[in-house]
């Protein structure tokens, strides 16, 4: 591969709604640190205002108090949902955020995902996509440092600049959301931005990677650009254990409650009258539940589907408690990461160069042995020689 392959979390997050919130939150932080400590290299973080079960309203807050708490780990709010805020107010926030983690920020944009969102605020979820596209590019022109006046039906700028310049040169990494439908790709390839295929891990939005990235592509090459796999994420369910029968086990958690909570927002999850929820998600293969050996399968097929991308992005579901969750991630970064990094390629060479060499090794470990001996033997003959000639 010559595109390293990076791993994150997608954190939207889902928590019970019988939890504490505020230990919930709490958790998801001390997720932030067990990723910095594992080597993972991302985390992105969502907005969501209704529902229930996704509990952080502004991915920025929680990215300066999880950035405090790390070292390494890189963040991107996933996504801003553009339409509910000012392009000046989101512009201006990145660029704190960027100084304050010193260029461990990057945006991700988006329409809205739930539609109870959008209704709170009066925005009907049809122009959401639209003003997805102004928001961004006022926010583009603003990262660039243009002064920007104009009026939508929605917002105004007047001689508008940002208050700060960025501190990663020229902006942050900007992202937009990606599912089914091309709106994702077509801003991807129109502004040259990343792409966060946020439904990889499902068939609707597997089938639709390459014809996305296909939409991006195009319209990239119509702007005399190319587009950039290294910016391209791919997010999927994993929950890993040392074996499949204990992952399922572990999902049994919570994996209903979290389809309960899809299915309440838009019937989209259709598991069968009296068939088991936890079994079907398997069978359905809605999500990874199983071995390291079993992830990287599937990571397997999603480059002969898409080709090569920049990084995979473990979905947050909170499925399992927290001890078998954390022993999940864990597991990918011991046996997923490596597998991808290529990181033990000299290790097993050296161990296959021994096997092959073990007789010569071993004759020559033995050989050397016996000349140690020998000259010990040989040594102590001689002073026991030379005792006797004195005593003499």
């Amino acid at each position: 591969m010559s595109i390293p392959l990076r791993h994150g979390v997608f954190l939207a997050p889902f928590h019970s709604v019988r939890e504490n919130p505020t230990l919930a939150l709490e958790r998801d932080l001390k997720l932030m640190q067990l990723l910095d400590e594992l080597g993972y290299h991302e985390a992105w973080i969502g907005e969501h205002h209704s529902a229930g079960m996704e509990t952080i309203d502004s991915p920025e807050l929680f990215i300066a108090a999880a950035a405090e708490r790390t070292k390494h780990l890189r963040f991107g709010t996933g996504v801003i949902s553009l339409p509910y805020h000012h392009p000046l107010n989101v512009a201006n926030r990145i660029i704190q955020l960027d100084h304050m983690t010193r260029g461990r920020v990057m945006f991700g944009a988006g329409p809205g995902l739930l539609a109870s969102d959008a209704l709170m605020m009066g925005v009907e979820p049809e122009v959401t996509r639209d003003r997805l596209e102004e928001g961004l590019d006022a926010i583009l022109r603003l990262f660039r440092g243009d002064v920007v006046t104009e009026t939508t039906d929605w917002y105004t700028l007047n001689e508008a600049r940002t208050h700060l310049r960025p501190y990663t040169r020229p902006h942050p990494e900007v992202c937009v959301a990606s599912a089914v439908t091309p709106s994702g790709g077509r801003l991807a390839g129109k502004y040259d931005l990343g792409m966060l295929c946020v439904s990889a891990g499902v068939q609707a939005g597997f089938d639709a990677l390459d014809v996305n990235w296909k939409v991006a592509s195009d319209l990239a090459a119509e702007n005399g650009r190319e587009m950039d796999r290294s910016r391209l994420r791919c997010v999927i369910g994993v929950h890993v254990a040392e074996t499949r029968e204990q992952a399922i086990a572990d999902i049994r958690f919570g994996a209903e409650e979290y389809v309960d909570y899809l299915n309440n927002n838009q019937p989209r999850l259709h598991v069968p009258p009296g068939k088991d929820t936890v079994d079907w998600l398997v069978e359905n293969r809605i999500a990874v539940v199983g071995t390291p050996e079993d992830v990287i399968e599937r990571i397997e097929q999603l480059y002969a589907k898409q080709g090569e991308f920049g990084c995979v992005l473990i979905l947050a579901t909170n499925w399992a408690d927290w001890a078998a969750t954390t022993r999940s991630y864990e597991l990918y970064a011991r046996y997923v990461m490596p597998h991808f990094d290529q990181a033990n390629v000299n290790r097993v060479d050296s161990y296959h160069w021994v096997s092959e060499h073990q007789t010569e090794i071993v004759d020559k470990r033995i050989a050397a042995a016996n000349q140690m001996i020998a000259r010990h033997e040989a040594e102590t003959a001689a002073k026991a020689e030379a005792r006797a000639t004195t005593s003499r």
